[in-house]
């Protein structure tokens, strides 16, 4: 009979094997969701036996996430600025850098009261409903092309009791008309020959549809910058996540659509990830 130690150690060094960047952390994680326990518990648990409906259990996340399945989809779960967010292939994984996104937003509204907010490509809700959440305040739409993505979405707003009001529409389609003081969007900026150089993660797990956006990778971020203008209240912010080398492309797309006062984030990795401009 092995231990929890045993298991860990093994799983680990699968995961090693098959290629995972953080495999003693998938491991962990995996195996606590499989017994029920906390990271703490799995560390002062090492001695504890497995029986061989637990083993069976262990063995079958881990080979799922052998064939680098995203460990969030394994989970159904994962975290955003402290929220636990339903996930599945029908969304993409929440990101770090995706943080920062919502620290430049909430900076961009700092002093403004009852705000209207658009978050368009809305996926998980996670922009959205931190938003939400962290601006009590603030009236949030999240908007996307997807019906399956929403109804995650929807699903998120509703178990964690957040207010956001879901709409399908292609951009800014089904909003013409009304005016916000903030549009954001972590919109798909990936180029199409671009794919097959992408963790297998993100290439052979998450939606397409999310992730690339046509021959340059800009296509999607142009129809958004070309829209957005006309939604945007007087002062109020464009707010886009873009990709590695993309920021100084995109800058001048903001600033040729007239928008103002732009500025650029750079993520974790010191990337420029995040860029916003205001309307006049």
């Amino acid at each position: 009979m092995r231990t929890l130690g045993e298991v860990l150690r093994l799983s680990t060094a699968h995961l090693e094997r098959h290629g995972s960047p953080t495999a003693r952390l998938d491991a962990e994680l995996l195996l606590g969701h499989a017994l029920g326990l906390g990271r703490v518990e799995i560390y002062t648990g090492f001695e504890r036996p497995l029986d061989e409906a637990e083993l069976a259990e262990c063995r079958a996340l881990i080979a799922r996430r052998a064939k680098r399945e995203p460990v969030a989809y394994i989970l159904g779960r994962w975290g955003f600025r402290g929220l636990d967010l339903d996930v599945d292939p029908r969304v993409l994984v929440p990101r770090p850098e995706t943080e920062l996104l919502v620290d430049r937003c909430l900076a961009l509204l700092n002093g403004v009261v009852g705000p209207d907010v658009l978050d368009v490509g809305t996926g998980s809700g996670a922009i959205a409903l931190a938003l939400a959440s962290e601006l009590p305040e603030a009236r949030v739409i999240g908007c996307d092309v997807s019906p399956e993505a929403l109804e995650v979405a929807r699903r998120n707003g509703e178990r964690l009791g957040v207010d956001v009001e879901w709409i399908e529409s292609d951009l800014l389609a089904a909003v013409a008309g009304r005016r916000f003081d903030l549009v954001v969007s972590n919109p798909p900026y990936v180029a199409a020959d671009e794919i097959g150089a992408l963790e297998p993660e993100v290439r052979d797990w998450e939606p397409r549809g999310a992730t690339v956006a046509g021959e340059s990778g800009l296509e999607a971020i142009e129809r958004l910058c070309a829209e957005a203008p006309a939604a945007l209240e007087e002062g109020g912010a464009l707010v886009l996540e873009v990709g590695a080398g993309q920021a100084g492309a995109v800058a001048a797309l903001l600033e040729g659509v007239g928008l103002g006062g732009i500025g650029r984030d750079t993520d974790h990795a010191g990337i420029e990830r995040i860029v916003w401009g205001r309307a006049p």
